[in-house]
């Protein structure tokens, strides 16, 4: 579903597109009540239609809230509103980030070891607030690392569920993928899931921790820990 600027939300006034992806569409707007600058994130229609999701999505972001950490993106205000009838938008409000993602950074400009250091202990600072309220990030990545311009780190899309899309071999970017448990979805990607999350079992704060560790391998190196089939 394609806003156009000027479109509201609530409060919220859509500004423009800022990208898109399975889950849905991220739009720059305007907090008409406090008069800032914010991302939204509009949930597509197949996940707007789950109440099940819908439930998910709002539960996980409320969490993620409560965490108040500099190393993790900032969720303000999640919400729902009716543009056509039948069709309701779901959406969460985020603060705004300027700069780039890890992936983008890897691919132009790889940090010295120093530096990549720095962004690893900044990333370990965020999960460990998250794993203190026993929130697990389930699908850490470089593409859900944020650098902003000024050099701080944020944790994106922490605990919010992805669309499942399939593997594909020799992708620039590491393609999300799904696995039902007995606990629902666990979420993670080719080459920095755990064992146990690729067998699809339980996880707790330990899977993050592996998973960190394949990010700075990569940052380290330049290449990544597991790039098999």
């Amino acid at each position: 579903m394609a806003l156009a600027p000027g479109a509201r939300l609530g409060p919220y006034e859509i500004i423009a597109p800022l990208g898109a992806g399975g889950m849905g569409e991220v739009y720059r707007a305007l907090d008409r009540r406090l008069d800032r600058t914010v991302a939204i994130k509009i949930l597509s229609p197949q996940f707007a239609d789950d109440p099940a999701r819908r439930e998910r999505f709002e539960r996980e972001a409320k969490a993620v809230a409560a965490l108040s950490h500099p190393n993790i993106l900032a969720i303000h205000d999640v919400g729902s509103d009716a543009l056509t009838p039948g069709s309701p938008v779901i959406y969460a409000v985020t603060e705004l980030l300027e700069g780039e993602t890890l992936r983008k950074r890897l691919a132009t400009d790889p940090p010295p070891a120093r530096k990549a250091v720095e962004i690893a202990v900044q990333i370990a600072g965020g999960l460990a607030a998250a794993h203190e309220k026993g929130i697990v990030h389930r699908d850490l990545k470089p593409e859900n690392v944020f650098i902003t311009t000024d050099g701080r780190v944020k944790i994106l899309d922490f605990g919010l569920a992805t669309q499942p899309t399939p593997a594909v071999h020799g992708a620039p970017e590491a393609p999300t993928v799904a696995r039902a448990t007995d606990v629902g979805t666990v979420l993670g990607t080719v080459g920095y899931m755990s064992p146990e999350q690729v067998r699809g079992e339980r996880v707790d704060h330990r899977s993050d921790i592996f998973s960190l560790g394949a990010v700075l391998y990569e940052m380290l190196t330049g290449r990544r820990a597991f790039a098999r089939d």
